[in-house]
């Protein structure tokens, strides 16, 4: 189990204070606010981020404007819907969701976010607004120490695959039931490898998910024989525990994940009570 990738040593802070939650996944940052970020302070969560992965900081009142402003130091914003709204490319502030009675939570699945787009999203910026009394964690997997820790037969292979990501297979499918087969046209699947370096650190991360990748092939573009099984168990190494943390949410708590890097799972044990948050997504490329 390591933490960092190779060549990198420990970032020394000094805008604020980390205490980890998890050995290679997961900090809490504390003595510093979201509301202003100036450049200094940027760069020190930026690097945060790519060594813990997920950077959670309470006590933070920032409106949708200061979370969309913080989340645009890292690129434009999306609402990473399936087909983007009107006016959804001049996007700056969080948007704002809510779960309640009616509209349950459809995220409680291991997923990474927009694996079915050529570049996913960047990062995502998630902010508690009204939560329930019980419940609504959101969990998230470390998917650089999933790949480190394949055994040696299963990453050789795997390392020569790539897959295929498609949204029809996930909640995406009921809800856009009545078009899916205009929409599969205008979003097709895409194809990425299985061991995907960071596009930043270069670290190889085990890039499929239960949530939209559909099929492992081979460097000719076919279907592997045995892809169903393998796929099965790539699949469920976001489910092992020591690659895990936890967060447990309160008002005006506020976490950055690098959707590169981790998959995530937010738990639907609290229907049908309210859960309101604010999202800021960073469109990839």
């Amino acid at each position: 189990m390591r933490r960092l990738p190779d060549g990198w040593e420990p970032a020394q802070f000094e805008r604020f204070e980390v205490s980890p939650v998890a050995p290679t996944i997961g900090a809490e940052l504390s003595g510093l606010s979201l509301e202003h970020v100036d450049d200094e302070l940027f760069a020190e969560l930026d690097r945060a981020l790519l060594e813990w992965k997920v950077l959670i900081v309470r006590d933070q009142p920032i409106d949708v404007a200061a979370q969309g402003a913080l989340a645009r130091r890292w690129g434009p914003l999306t609402d990473d819907q399936l087909i983007p709204n009107p006016g959804d490319a001049a996007q700056t502030d969080a948007i704002t969701f809510e779960r309640n009675d009616i509209v349950a939570g459809l995220e409680n699945m291991w997923h990474t976010d927009g694996t079915f787009r050529e570049q996913p999203p960047v990062c995502t910026i998630l902010r508690a607004i009204e939560i329930p009394e019980v419940g609504g964690d959101t969990l998230f997997a470390d998917m650089a120490a999933a790949w480190d820790n394949l055994d040696q037969e299963l990453q050789g292979r795997a390392a020569a695959l790539s897959a295929r990501h498609d949204w029809s297979i996930g909640a995406y499918a009921d809800k856009y039931g009545d078009e899916l087969d205009k929409l599969r046209a205008e979003v097709p699947p895409v194809v990425h490898p299985v061991a995907r370096p960071h596009p930043r650190t270069g670290r190889l991360t085990l890039f499929v998910n239960s949530g939209f990748t559909t099929e492992l092939i081979d460097n000719h573009g076919q279907p592997i024989d045995d892809g169903d099984e393998m796929l099965h168990r790539l699949c469920r190494q976001a489910e092992i525990p020591e690659y895990h943390c936890r967060v447990r949410w309160a008002p005006n708590t506020v976490v950055i994940w690098d959707n590169q890097a981790v998959q995530h799972y937010g738990a639907n044990d609290y229907y049908p009570t309210r859960r309101i948050m604010a999202r800021a997504s960073v469109s990839g490329g």
